[in-house]
């Protein structure tokens, strides 16, 4: 496990729990971390950490840079697995090159990211300027710390994101995003449902997808995933015509940046439509392979019986809600004309979850150009109104307009040419980054965003790679000593 300093300092960061919004202990840890280290380190009312270095001995001249990750973590799960992300550690293990967690996101992002910013400025025999390292919170759910960060609390020019998944890779923009949330009121209608027409002449029966690879909706948007949600939702969608058909309940996705990879529904159909229905479900779940089997492997489409529910949506609310979810887009909308291979616009129909009283939509647009997100939020909330009576939209944030003009990118670029031998690529990202905030705050600010290569972020197929971890944080050392 090398370098020993940067997985010993992550190996301690899974051992404490810190789920978005919820990032009390991981930034008492580090201002813990720091006062061990004799680090001057101040946090602010959001919970942000900001640690100061002074520059190494005949770099007091040079100009300092920030080194920049987030504290928080996704929090997925198997369905099978036993774990309260609010007090258990992350249970870390070696698979070859990699690192793995048992049933559980790794944290990997943004937590290897946080490490080696720490094993840098605490490394004695590391030649830098003046180090500023500053670690925000809650940057999966909203970007909260980044868009809390005062005026006056950075004081160099220069910025190292380490957020990015993607070896030998330097990224100079990415896209900007906003969330819509849209909520169903209703009241539950009790047993029995019909005169005539109770519950020994009708059959509950438990729909369910799971076993999909899910992933970041920014980064994987574009990789052909399937969305449990969706599965769930074209199949109502074409059996509701065919049966008198009730929806007792659905549940599908968790996070607005993750696609969904589990979700169920519990209907009721007359006894006369059973065998029907799972005819037809047999010859859906055939379709989807079709579809879909070329990249998710481990797909679970299933049928089962269940107990009766206590209560089921009002029909026409449920028909309504089905079909407004069928017409709520998913998935990329349009590539960059700017940058091949870039998706520039795409929305992710993240979850959709039963409450009391009401079921709540979560959605997620981004693009890297301001109008078309704008324009998509609306078609998402033309799309869920003809259900929802509630629609909202979040802040959003700004995208990251790239500068492939920036000093501190040309430094970045040397530095990697100088030990690899090779150039590294310099691109956009899909996904989001805090950088466009800071840009609204520090409109000065060169940046740059690098890191080790993963895969299966904001899923339990997170992993990190050990080599690339061992050459990414050579490179940021590298980069150091150059500036």
């Amino acid at each position: 496990m090398e370098p020993k300093a940067v997985f010993d300092i992550f190996t301690q960061i899974t051992q404490v729990p810190r789920p978005s919004k919820h990032e009390q202990r991981i930034s008492k840890w580090l201002q813990d971390f720091a006062a061990a280290h004799g680090i001057e380190c101040v946090a602010d009312k959001a919970m942000n950490v900001i640690m100061r270095v002074p520059a190494t001995p005949g770099y007091e001249s040079h100009e300092g840079v920030i080194l920049q990750a987030h504290m928080d973590m996704v929090c997925e799960k198997d369905g099978d697995i036993q774990h309260d992300f609010m007090k258990d550690p992350i249970q870390t293990y070696v698979d070859g090159e990699w690192l793995k967690a048992k049933g559980t996101t790794l944290g990997a992002d943004n937590g290897i990211g946080i490490a080696m910013a720490l094993a840098a400025i605490t490394d004695k025999t590391l030649p830098h300027p003046a180090i500023e390292c500053l670690f925000t919170v809650d940057e999966e759910t909203g970007l909260t710390g980044a868009m809390k960060l005062k005026d006056g609390m950075l004081q160099s020019k220069q910025l190292i994101n380490l957020d990015s998944e993607d070896d030998g890779q330097i990224f100079i923009g990415c896209a900007g995003g906003i969330d819509t949330l849209a909520k169903m009121h209703y009241k539950p209608e009790t047993l029995p449902f019909r005169e005539g027409q109770g519950v020994g002449s009708q059959i509950a029966i438990r729909l369910s997808v799971s076993g999909l690879l899910g992933g970041h909706s920014g980064d994987d948007i574009n990789k052909g995933r399937a969305n449990a949600n969706q599965l769930i939702i074209w199949f109502l969608a074409r059996i509701w015509p065919q049966t008198e058909l009730q929806l007792a309940s659905i549940n599908g996705g968790n996070l607005r940046n993750a696609i969904a990879r589990e979700a169920e529904a519990v209907i009721l159909v007359p006894m006369a439509f059973k065998e029907q229905i799972r005819v037809e479900w047999n010859h859906y779940v055939a379709q989807m392979e079709g579809v879909f089997g070329e990249v998710e492997h481990d797909m679970r489409l299933e049928l089962e019986t269940c107990d009766m529910p206590d209560s089921v949506i009002p029909t026409e609310k449920a028909y309504r809600l089905i079909m407004a979810l069928c017409e709520c887009p998913h998935g990329m909308i349009a590539m960059s004309h700017e940058m091949p291979g870039l998706v520039e616009t795409s929305t992710n129909l993240a979850s959709v979850k039963m409450r009391d009283g009401y079921i709540e939509v979560n959605t997620s647009q981004r693009s890297s150009i301001e109008s078309s997100k704008h324009h998509l939020k609306w078609c998402v909330e033309q799309a869920l109104s003809m259900a929802c009576d509630e629609v909202t939209h979040g802040d959003g944030y700004p995208g990251w307009a790239p500068n492939p003009n920036s000093p501190l990118l040309e430094v970045v670029k040397k530095a990697y040419k100088d030990l690899y031998k090779t150039d590294p690529q310099v691109l956009a990202i899909h996904a989001g980054l805090e950088c466009g905030l800071f840009l609204e705050k520090y409109p000065y600010l060169d940046m740059v965003s690098i890191g080790p290569q993963m895969y299966g972020v904001h899923s339990p197929q997170e992993r990190l790679s050990i080599p690339s971890t061992g050459r990414c944080y050579k490179w940021l050392c590298r980069t150091l000593s150059a500036l």
